[in-house]
Parts: structure tokens; C-alpha cells; sequence
């Protein structure tokens, strides 16, 4: 109950009343932009000033750069889909529910090795011909479907852990469903999810190097190549990986950091 009043009195997560529906366009605006407007931009820009930077294809984009992408970009949109894929489970809808386990056990129950296989060699056989579907856009969704399903069961722990009477209090404040979740329900469970939150994350960002099994140069693949390539590596060949697992374990230790601040900040129980 103490923490239903707070969250009433002060108004958060949302202070600002048009928050939610500016962050809900921007994303739809950067979509739209993303689908529509990107690669027509990019042409008329480049007739205009022609800079001579070289169009990249996707088989020869990679390294770090790529990891960074699909791990950033797979953050980004699948703890939104993985929390309304938790909310679903619960839900008392027969069809929305049966769906949303669906998804979830079907992705759980596949490795990430075939979902990508699928997306970089399958999918092309169910387009229509002469479809062009860029093959690092083709891995960043399943990689985000992929960890969305995994953080779905991480939320639903978290909405499992909290006592039915904060549910009850809610009722008892006249709130109907959205605003009990966005203003008493999903506030703490997402505060009692944050180190499995960051776990996956910190799993999805070093599943990122799969990559490679589907012909993108992820940074293993780079530095195989590289040392494979060039006569001056050889007998020195563990010195790139060590760089490599360097890089990986500064951003992945800085993620776990981050998330021990989080937890710091927000742990409101004995103030």
C-alpha cells in the first residue's frame, strides 16, 4: 500500500502526462523512417554531395560495430515485447493467452543457431520473388523475438513475486488494468527482475557473435580471418581473441555494474 500511495502522489514512472505517447511516436516515426524514408534519403543525399564513402553490403559489415547493432538493438526493443508477452500469459483472454505461450515455448524450445539459419537461408523461400530482406535486419528480429521470449518468463517471475495485495490495492484505488500495471504492478516487478534482466542481456550481447554461422563477420569471424590471412600472426594467434574477449567482458561488466546502481537506487524497502 505504501508504495500504490507513492506511486499516486508523485505520478511515477510517467510524471509527464504526454510521455508515454511522445516515446510511442518517436518509436513509430523512427520505424517509419527506418522503412520508408532511409534508403530514398540516403540516395538523394548522396547524388547531392557525393562524399565517395562506399556502400557496405551486409556480407562485408562486422566487427565490433555489427555486435554492437544487433546486441543495442535487440535490448532496445525486446524487453517491451517480452513484458507485453508476460502481461499476455497472464492475461484472462483465451486467445491472447494461448498465443502468447505459443510464441514463448516455441522460441524457448529452438536454438538460436536455427532461428538465425532460418532467418538468413528459409525465409527467403516464403517472400514473394525478387523480395529484398536485408540479411542483418533478418537476424536483428529473430535475435530480438529470441531474447523477447526469454525476458517474458523473467517479467512473469517478477509479477509472480509480488503479493496478491498489491494487486487488491490497486482494485480497491478504482484503477483499471494499464494504469494498476503501469503505475503499482510493473514498477516493482521490473525492480525485482533487474539482475535476470541483465543477465539475458549480458547473454543476448555474447550470443551476438552466432553470427557468423549465417556469413556476417561478427568479431570472432574477423579475427579468424585476420590471423589466417596475414603470415606475421602465426604462433601469436591467441593474442586478437584476448583483445576480443577483452572488449567483451569491459561491456559486459560495465552492464553489471550498471545494473547493481540500479538496484541500489531504486531499493525504497527499508527507507
Amino acid at each position: 500500500m505504501a508504495w500504490s500511495s507513492w506511486a499516486l502522489s508523485t505520478g511515477w514512472p510517467c510524471r509527464w502526462p504526454g510521455f508515454s505517447v511522445a516515446a510511442c511516436l518517436g518509436l513509430l516515426a523512427a520505424v517509419l523512417y527506418w522503412l520508408y524514408l532511409d534508403a530514398p534519403l540516403a540516395r538523394e543525399l548522396s547524388q547531392a554531395l557525393p562524399l565517395g564513402i562506399p556502400f557496405i553490403p551486409s556480407d562485408e559489415f562486422g566487427g565490433f560495430l555489427l555486435a554492437i547493432v544487433i546486441g543495442v538493438t535487440a535490448i532496445a526493443f525486446s524487453l517491451p515485447l517480452g513484458i507485453l508477452l508476460a502481461l499476455g500469459r497472464q492475461s484472462d483472454l483465451p486467445i491472447v493467452k494461448m498465443i502468447c505461450v505459443g510464441f514463448i515455448e516455441f522460441i524457448r524450445g529452438v536454438p538460436l543457431i536455427t532461428l538465425l539459419f532460418t532467418a538468413s537461408l528459409l525465409l527467403g523461400y516464403f517472400l514473394p520473388p525478387g523480395t529484398t530482406f536485408d540479411t542483418i535486419l533478418r537476424v536483428m528480429i529473430l535475435v530480438t523475438f529470441f531474447a523477447a521470449a526469454y525476458l517474458a518468463e523473467v517479467v512473469r517471475g517478477g509479477l509472480a513475486a509480488l503479493p496478491r495485495g498489491q494487486y487488491e490495492a490497486a482494485d480497491s484505488l478504482g484503477l483499471d488494468y494499464w494504469s494498476a500495471q503501469r503505475l503499482i504492478i510493473l514498477p516493482q516487478a521490473l525492480k525485482i527482475s533487474i539482475p535476470a534482466i541483465v543477465s539475458t542481456f549480458i547473454g543476448l550481447f555474447k550470443d551476438t557473435t552466432l553470427v557468423s554461422f549465417v556469413a556476417l563477420m561478427d568479431p570472432l569471424r574477423g579475427v579468424t580471418n585476420a590471423v589466417r590471412a596475414d603470415i606475421d600472426w602465426k604462433g601469436i594467434y591467441w593474442e586478437p581473441y584476448i583483445f576480443v574477449g577483452a572488449i567483451f567482458f569491459i561491456i559486459c561488466f560495465g552492464m553489471s555494474r550498471y545494473s547493481m546502481y540500479l538496484e541500489q537506487k531504486l531499493k525504497t524497502d527499508h527507507r
